[in-house]
């Protein structure tokens, strides 16, 4: 099984940054599609970001170039830097791995972290 713990999460202002991070078991990490997810209360958990094996990402919409994808396969690591943060970026950021490529329920991903809490205040 594949292991995923976020960090980097806090209280923040509008307008300030966070980088999240994500650090992972497994062997073949690097084999790995990786992708950040949120949840922010009373609402469905949405997609936020991915990024394939080769480090091509792809973002949701409403990210508009605040925030950046990044891995370091030396590291078994996953990171989502945050820009600009705004009130509506509150909410629970979960990693997660897709190891076999197949399924559609969760996006696809096998795997998922225990998530990391984003306040921003106004």
């Amino acid at each position: 099984q594949v292991q995923l713990v976020e960090s980097g999460g806090g209280l923040v202002q509008a307008g300030a940054s966070l980088r999240l991070s994500c650090a992972a078991s497994g062997r073949t990490f690097s084999s790995y599609r990786m992708g950040w997810f949120r949840q922010a209360p009373g609402k469905e958990r949405e997609f936020v970001a991915a990024i394939s094996r080769s480090g091509v990402s792809a973002y949701a919409s409403f990210v508009k170039g605040r925030f950046t994808i990044s891995r370091d396969n030396a590291k078994n690591s996953v990171y989502l830097q945050m820009n600009s943060l705004k009130p509506e970026d509150t909410a629970v950021y979960y990693c997660a791995a897709d190891e076999d490529g197949l399924g559609s329920r969760d996006y696809g991903m096998d795997y998922w972290g225990k998530g990391t809490l984003v306040t921003v205040s106004s």
